[in-house]
């Protein structure tokens, strides 16, 4: 495994999250106190036919160390055809496969959560990309079963197929993102096997991320939707603090705005504008501003709207709610 992971501490990671956890946002919570980022997830199909959409895809902020990239794929040629793409990425330490993502377009496809229900090709793209890899380190991302728990059972093979750590999200595919996460569960897989794991599932808070790393004995937590429109629960977890100066909640915000840019050029205005309507929510003034933005083109005026918001408005009630997404593979 990775020097570069140290989970002798409780290691804080971000989960992927289609749409929003690129290379701008990843390098905003790597700084501000993430100990791994992960890659929004990658289609093995797009990798091994040379998707050079795909390929930028796989850059990584100069921060991100260590930096992992999660593929998802069915076809155990295709993915050895993808990872021997990422054995030619220096940058990347992790490849991480995705066997939890409940979306239908994945799961219609055969892979992400569809390969719970077919065990033994999980274990053979398991063991093809370790065989395969020149990365240093191997991770599995799982849910507790497809239809109904066998968690334990996934869990087990799942190391002995080589991986050297694994994040658990704690539901089946039948219950996507709305049925209770069952922690009893990620607890019962960190008795049942001997590499680290991660627990991840509905963490939206310094409390909720204390309370599950407690309840479960995990080496860590991954935090997906809770990071979105609250990026400084990484620092609040870095820190042991459970508020949040107003200005380094500015500071993230402005550091997010102009990665986007630097990365999208123009276009990432456009592209924070969601970011905008989720940091914003439950401050004064807040339904006025963002329909301001949503005019704006201009980078340099876009910027000082949003600087000057932030700066001066007050937040008066809750902010935005995690359950208001349902992206999180």
């Amino acid at each position: 495994m990775t020097p570069k992971l140290d989970f002798s501490r409780p290691v804080y990671a971000l989960a992927p999250l289609a749409g929003y956890t690129d290379l701008p946002f990843r390098n905003v919570v790597k700084k501000f106190g993430a100990d791994l980022t992960v890659s929004e997830m990658i289609s093995s199909n797009a990798l091994a036919y040379g998707s050079q959409k795909t390929i930028k895809m796989l850059e990584r902020s100069p921060n991100e160390d260590p930096y992992s990239v999660q593929i998802a794929g069915a076809d155990e040629e295709v993915v050895r055809r993808a990872v021997e793409v990422l054995n030619a990425q220096d940058e990347i330490d992790i490849i991480d496969l995705n066997c939890g993502c409940p979306v239908p377009k994945i799961v219609s496809h055969g892979s992400g959560s569809s390969l719970l229900k077919d065990l033994p090709k999980m274990a053979r793209i398991i063991r093809t990309i370790k065989e395969t890899s020149n990365k240093s380190t191997l991770s599995v991302k799982i849910r507790l079963g497809f239809e109904s728990k066998n968690h334990i059972e996934i869990a087990r093979l799942v190391e002995e197929c080589g991986a050297d750590f694994l994040a658990v999200h704690g539901r089946t595919r039948a219950g996507k993102f709305k049925a209770p996460v069952d922690y009893d569960a990620i607890a019962e897989i960190k008795e049942a096997v001997n590499i680290p794991v991660i627990a991840n599932g509905d963490i939206d808070s310094f409390e909720k991320a204390q309370w599950v790393l407690e309840h479960t004995g995990a080496d860590g937590v991954m935090i997906g939707r809770g990071a979105v429109g609250a990026p400084w629960i990484f620092h609040q977890l870095k820190t042991g603090s459970a508020s949040v100066d107003p200005l380094i909640k500015h500071a993230i915000i402005m550091e997010h705005l102009d990665g986007m840019v630097r990365f999208y050029g123009p276009r990432g205005v456009v592209t924070f504008r969601k970011h905008v309507h989720t940091y914003s929510k439950g401050y004064e003034g807040a339904s006025a501003m963002r329909d301001l933005v949503n005019r704006i083109d201009d980078p340099v005026h876009f910027r000082a709207v949003v600087d000057e918001f932030f700066l001066t408005r007050r937040q008066i009630s809750e902010g935005f709610s995690a359950s208001d997404l349902a992206c999180e593979c």
